[in-house]
Parts: structure tokens; sequence; C-alpha cells
């Protein structure tokens, strides 16, 4: 779907939801330049220190890490890290790469999802986890480094779709 056409889709969405809101009689949304988040939205938008966004983006490099060519294994530490942060599994799927072995592979959450991409020849695994609502993604992060054991770890946070 072209992005032009996603954005209209987005936009009609909010209209129809604001026709309904005006329909049932509720508060009408203030006038602003995003959209509002009201209590009774079940979004699982964020609102912390007096800032409202999306959800938490973490970017997590492991260096010198091991086992980054085991399926299973990776499997298991995506689910541990899951429950950890509290977040919600729907489905994972990972693919392990032939010849160097390197894994693949996302983990869908109802909070989003924690996506990895491993090059085992160089110690090296890229972890990307973003998550809405009551999840805490930063609580993967002890989860990954045992089951991976990195010599380094870098870690950045982004808030995205900040209000």
């Amino acid at each position: 779907m072209a992005l032009a056409q996603l954005k209209r889709t987005a936009i009609d969405a909010t209209q129809s939801r604001l026709a309904d809101r005006a329909k049932a009689k509720t508060v009408p949304f203030p006038v602003v330049s995003a959209p509002a988040v009201q209590e009774d939205d079940k979004d699982y938008w964020i609102t912390r220190n007096g800032l409202t966004y999306a959800g938490s983006h973490v970017i997590l490099d492991l260096w010198g890490a091991q086992d980054l060519d085991d399926v299973e294994k990776m499997e298991r530490a995506m689910v541990e890290a899951v429950k950890a942060a509290g977040a919600t599994l729907l489905h994972i799927h990972l693919h392990k790469f032939s010849p160097n072995g390197g894994v693949s592979g996302v983990a869908v959450l109802s909070e989003s999802h924690i996506s990895v991409h491993t090059w085992p020849e160089k110690g090296f695994a890229a972890f990307d986890v973003f998550m809405c609502g009551a999840a805490e993604p930063l609580k993967t992060i002890p989860v990954l480094e045992a089951a991976f054991r990195p010599k380094r770890v870098v870690v950045a946070e982004h808030r995205r779709g900040v209000l």
C-alpha cells in the first residue's frame, strides 16, 4: 500500500472515531497538532514524566557474544526477554542462514516486537526491542546478556511518536 494511501487510511480512521464519539455525545477532542490521547482509549500510548509517546525503542548491540548461531537458544532467550519485559508474545519466527549460521527473526508482540540479526563470525548481534503500553523493554537487556554473554554492550533508547 502506498504511503499516501496509508496516511489517508489513518486519517479516515481518526475521523471515523471522532464522528462515533460525537454521536455518542462524548466530550470532543481538543484541537491540537497531533491526536489527543484520552484515558478511555486502549491504544497503549505511554505517559511518563509528563511526556506522551507511542512506545520505547531500544537498540541493543552485543559485541563478542557467544552462541549466535544457535536458533533454539535464540528462541528461548527471546521468549524469556518477552516475559521479563511483561509483554505478550503473539508469534516468533527465526531463520538460520548458511554458511555462516547467522540468525534473523522477530518475536511479534501485542506491544510491538523484538527483532534480531546475528553475525556469529563477528560475534555481533543486533536487537531491536520496540514496546508500547506497560511493557518495559529495558528489562530485556539482562536476559539477552545472560544468554549470549557479550564482552561489550551498546544500548540506545528512542521514544517513538512523541506527542
